[in-house]
């Protein structure tokens, strides 16, 4: 799984020609998207900064202090972000229709990252797919791979169907 997110993400900044402004940055965008994920409940668990650290280390950094670089300026770019179109707009530039589904795919998977999904990360998620151009149905099919691949991995852990169902509301979405 981290093997198909590293090489996605190593895509992002393929291409570049020179020094781009870090506001334009596609690492720094997703970064700071993945943060609007986690931060959405209004907890931010352990396991979450967690995986976000593994994500962005596998696949942004060379080295341990340009991740937390990173990381840093990601998490004061979403603080200082009115909304999600600035960061969308700038992987929208980038990323194929199916690397939106991906991307898509992997704030589910920092969304389910503490186990459950909770109403208003979905939300978050759902916003950020349709600024993107991805449709519901790709939205909720990734969400499911996700969940599936999670319940695969520990069948009794939390974030399964019924977890995601009770949490969302509807669990359609």
């Amino acid at each position: 799984m981290f093997d198909a997110i590293r090489d996605f993400l190593a895509r992002l900044g393929d291409g570049d020609e020179g020094r781009r402004p870090a506001r334009e940055s596609p690492e720094l965008a997703a970064v700071a998207l993945f943060f609007s994920v986690i931060n959405a409940d209004g907890e931010v668990t352990a396991a979450e900064r967690s995986m976000l650290r593994q994500l962005v280390a596998r696949d942004y950094a060379e080295s341990d202090p340009e991740a937390a670089q990173l990381l840093r300026q990601a998490e004061e770019a979403e603080l200082e972000s009115v909304d999600l179109y600035g960061f969308t707009r700038v992987l929208n530039r980038r990323l194929s229709p199916d690397e939106k589904t991906h991307f898509i795919e992997l704030l589910w998977e920092l969304a389910y990252a503490d186990g459950v999904r909770h109403e208003l990360e979905d939300h978050v998620v759902w916003r950020i797919a349709d600024l993107m151009g991805v449709d519901g149905r790709d939205r909720v099919s990734a969400r499911q791979r996700v969940a599936t691949r999670r319940d695969q991995a520990s069948p009794d852990a939390p974030g399964g169907q019924s977890t995601e169902t009770a949490k969302s509301g509807d669990g359609t979405g």
